[in-house]
């Protein structure tokens, strides 16, 4: 039964995403950006599939489980960033995304003011292409434990699951494709994770017994705050400071961005947000919900990964068909953030990489698909970083480097290009070195993103200083 009613769930992805061909218009904007006719609740729940990816059901409730109620703050500063940067930028990248007619990130951050910044669009394509493509990799991860663990299968076998599922409707119906999905996906996502935490709660005895057993794990399980953010109100400060910059990171992510793009109508973005937070607060909630719950069903022991507490509660606790769901949940999780991102990295090779039209250019979209997914199965399957930490950093990467300079876009300015490409670059050195150097501290997004705004400030000035000034260079008169 539990492997009957999971690939019943991945059979209805599958179909879902090929009927999506019957009203594709076959052209590449229909490929890219769905025509820029999604309706509200559409994008809203697409976005949402797509931000909470393998990272929530795997990476999320593993920090969880080792971490404790500290992780709310997760929960808070970044759907409190991610509002703040939708309130003056979301609407603003749909109305440049029909002025200009983009189809791609890349273009959107190189063609904002109109013109072509050729270097940064071929930087931001290669940026795309390698972190996008790390991140879809956890995502596969993240389908490949879970299978791992309920079935017994090898870790390759997830993994090659997801990635063919994904690659055959995305090569099929693009964006459009990924979009329908992720609806359905994230229904199903939303169901699996309330079944698992009302089955939890069941077990524990309740909410009170269950809150109750929480607080004699360990005395610090519940507190507020993790020991390793330091004493006192700056510790907490940078600590919640840390995720608000990485929900901000939003607007630096292309695989969430295009689905704003492809919205119908620049005024649909209030109910979008509607819709968009109420699912992410819920999911969110749920899924710490769950953590906490696995962290005082499953003992802690040296030789478990906590990444796998989920699969692990799921068989615990639930009948066969149900474990099927939540197995199901995962893997939706999974693949409706990786068809998002292998279809980026497409756009990027397509528009950023092989700017002319014609059947080459669905030929290189096509080739693209097909490399982007073998890469980052390649990468899933060598096993060396966690789902969390894969996530973090390529997240991290992105948001620093294209987050800074769309806020000063949306914010009306106009960089060089010399000073764009010097602003993306030092929010990705800046945010390694930080996770290098200064781990622990505050998530490295948090230096990243401001590196980028100290560099447009510095380049601004100084270009200001060595401007000549017009009066002393009129035709040799001091």
């Amino acid at each position: 039964m539990v492997i009957a009613s999971f690939v019943a769930c991945l059979a209805i992805f599958l179909l879902i995403g090929l009927a999506s061909m019957r009203v594709s218009r076959n052209d590449s904007r229909d490929y890219l950006v769905a025509g820029r006719n999604v309706p509200p609740w559409l994008v809203a729940l697409s976005a949402v599939a797509t931000n909470n990816s393998g990272y929530m059901f795997i990476g999320l409730i593993g920090y969880t489980y080792t971490t404790g109620l500290a992780s709310i703050w997760m929960m808070v500063g970044w759907i409190c960033g991610d509002l703040f940067a939708s309130l003056f930028i979301h609407r603003q990248v749909r109305e440049v995304t029909e002025r200009e007619d983009l189809h791609s990130f890349g273009g959107l951050v190189s063609r904002w003011h109109g013109g072509e910044y050729r270097t940064l669009r071929r930087l931001t394509g290669l940026i795309t292409l390698i972190f996008l493509g790390a991140y879809a990799a956890a995502q596969l991860s993240a389908g490949s434990k879970a299978l791992s663990v309920l079935f017994g299968w090898e870790h390759y076998s997830g993994a090659l699951l997801g990635a063919l599922v994904v690659l055959a409707y995305s090569a099929a119906g693009g964006i459009r494709a990924s979009i329908w999905t992720d609806a359905a996906q994230s229904l199903v996502m939303i169901l699996a994770m309330l079944v698992l935490l009302w089955a939890a709660l069941a077990a524990s005895g309740g909410i009170g017994s269950f809150w109750q057993q929480l607080g004699q794990i360990d005395p610090d399980y519940l507190s507020l705050f993790p020991g390793s953010v330091g004493e006192g109100a700056l510790g907490a400060l940078l600590f919640i400071g840390g995720w608000f910059f990485a929900g901000y990171g939003v607007v630096g992510q292309p695989h969430i961005m295009i689905r704003f793009m492809a919205m119908t109508d620049p005024g649909d973005i209030t109910p979008v947000r509607h819709w968009y937070y109420s699912w992410f607060a819920l999911f969110w909630s749920t899924a710490i919900g769950v953590g906490l719950a696995a962290r005082l069903l499953i003992p802690e022991q040296a030789t478990f990964d906590a990444e796998l507490a989920l699969p692990t509660l799921a068989h615990q606790l639930l009948p066969p068909v149900l474990v099927g769901l939540v197995l199901a949940g995962v893997f939706a999780a999974t693949i409706s953030t990786a068809d998002s991102l292998i279809l980026s990295c497409s756009a990027a090779l397509t528009r950023d990489f092989h700017p002319r039209g014609g059947r080459s250019r669905f030929i290189i979209t096509k080739l693209g698909t097909v490399l982007v997914t073998a890469v980052a199965l390649a990468i899933a399957l060598s096993g060396n970083q966690s789902v969390y930490d894969l996530v973090l950093d390529s997240w991290g990467v992105l948001a620093s480097a294209f987050a800074p300079l769309l806020t000063l876009y949306a914010l009306g300015q106009r960089p060089s290009e010399r000073l764009a490409i010097a602003m993306v670059l030092g929010g990705v050195i800046t945010m390694y070195s930080w996770s290098l150097y200064l781990p622990g501290t505050v998530y490295a997004v948090l230096p990243g993103i401001l590196s980028g705004f100290i560099l447009f400030l510095l380049g601004h000035t100084l270009g200001n200083i060595l401007k000549p000034n017009p009066e002393q260079t009129d035709s040799g008169h001091p």
